[in-house]
Order: structure tokens, then sequence, then C-alpha cells
């Protein structure tokens, strides 16, 4: 690769990363300001109908930093959320995913995650710089360490990517990561879905992991290009709202 190609790469990786953090600043204070009735209504019906705090603050894994393995690369962060389960919904058993169905999630925390309303506070971690309002969910810690043996290349998907409030997964896929009935990738669920043909793995959440990493390798190459990048972002956040009002997740 020549000097000159180079130096047109560099070009324009800073200037997409110069507009995405424009984009997340101006784009977080508008959520933060306009979004101000609505999170007070929420945080007035979590009180009203379970004990607890209204908030809950977890350690999520962020942007993979320059070279190096996993652990040495990874920076944490405490990611805000409105409550949606009972108070220490994980004193048994420690760091899980929910599940459909799952008994420790609320009524009111039901209509919040279906409706993706308790991502707001994370309005405030992209003002921070902690996240952008678009790119992969990041996960927890512990589960990505799990999931980086499990997957191949997993962890790849955060490389010198801020994690995000919504995403290309958010958008075209189920709350917990699943297809979406008559979606593209769906023709393809037998290849996605337990691809070794292994016994008792059903509804694994490897799989739905396996989906997620699709989509956000697929993001992650939009950002190779200005115009393919600011195409993207602009889409995903103009989805969203269909996402959140319509409840398309089925949870």
């Amino acid at each position: 690769m020549s000097r000159t190609s180079t130096d047109q790469d560099r070009h324009v990786k800073d200037s997409i990363r110069f507009v995405k953090r424009l984009m997340d600043i101006t784009g977080s204070l508008v959520g933060i300001i306009g979004g101000g009735p609505v999170m007070g209504a929420i945080a007035v019906a979590i009180k009203a109908t379970s004990p607890g705090p209204v908030l809950y603050r977890q350690r999520r894994a962020g942007m993979l930093k320059g070279e190096g393995t996993l652990d040495q690369a990874m920076q944490e962060f405490d990611v805000y959320k409105f409550r949606t389960m009972v108070p220490d919904a994980e004193a048994r058993t420690g760091a899980v995913l929910s599940s459909e169905g799952d008994p420790r999630i609320t009524r009111v925390g039901r209509f919040l995650r279906k409706t993706r309303l308790d991502e707001l506070p994370q309005f405030f971690n992209v003002l921070r710089g902690d996240m952008s309002i678009v790119g992969p969910r990041p996960e927890r810690p512990e589960l990505i360490r799990n999931l980086a043996l499990a997957i191949p290349f997993f962890e790849e998907r955060m490389r010198e990517i801020r994690p995000g409030i919504t995403g290309l997964a958010q958008i075209y896929l189920t709350y917990r990561g699943r297809l979406q009935d008559g979606s593209d990738l769906a023709k393809l669920k037998e290849t996605l879905v337990n691809p070794f043909g292994l016994d008792g793995v059903e509804d694994s959440e490897a799989d739905d992991m396996r989906t997620k990493m699709l989509y956000d390798f697929a993001y992650s190459a939009s950002l190779e290009n200005f115009w393919e990048f600011l195409r993207t972002d602009v889409g995903i956040v103009l989805k969203t709202p269909l996402v959140m009002f319509w409840s398309r997740t089925g949870l």
C-alpha cells in the first residue's frame, strides 16, 4: 500500500471518528433534554410498582483499544439502565443473560425491555464517551470472556469501536438476539443456529450471540467508508423508534 493511500485511509478514519463523536454529543443532549419527561414518568412507574432503586448500574465491556489480548485491550465502564428486574436479581445466580419469561423481570420492566425504553439513561454514558449512539451492544466482562472462548473472533466486534445504545443487531433481531421471522438471515437459520449439530443445545446463548456478531461485523465494515458510515448510522437512528414503538422484539 502506498504512503498516499495510507494517508487517505487515516484521513477517512479521523473524519469518521470526529463526525461520529459530534453526532454522539448532539444526539445524547437531545435525548437527555427531549426525553426528560419520559424518563421522569418511567422513574415514577418503577418506584410505584417495585421496591428498590430506579436506576441499575452494571459493569460492561467497552471498546477494545489497541493491540493485545482481550484482557489487555478491553476497556470497562459502568452502564446505566432503568431497573427492569427485582432487586438483587443476580444474588444467587451470578452474571447470567435473561431469558424469555424470566421471572425476575418486573411488570413495568417487561414493557421497558419490549420497547427498549430501559436504555434511555445510557444517553449519559454516550455524553461521557463510554458509548456511542450507534454500535455493538456492550456485554458483561465475565460473559464476553466465556463467549470469546466459544465463538471465534467474538471479541473483535468491539475492536476500536465504542459500544452503542442501538445498532444493526438491535433493529433487526429480538431483545435476546433471535432472528426475526421473514428476515434475510432467517433463511440461513440452519447454518447459524447450532452449526455443529450438537444435541441438547437448542436456544443456546452462543447461537444468539453468533447471530448478533454477524450484524456487528457488518456495522464495523461500514466504518471503512465515510459516506457508508453516515448512511448506516442515520438509517439505524431513524429505524430505532419503529422498533421501540411498534414493539417488534416479541419478548
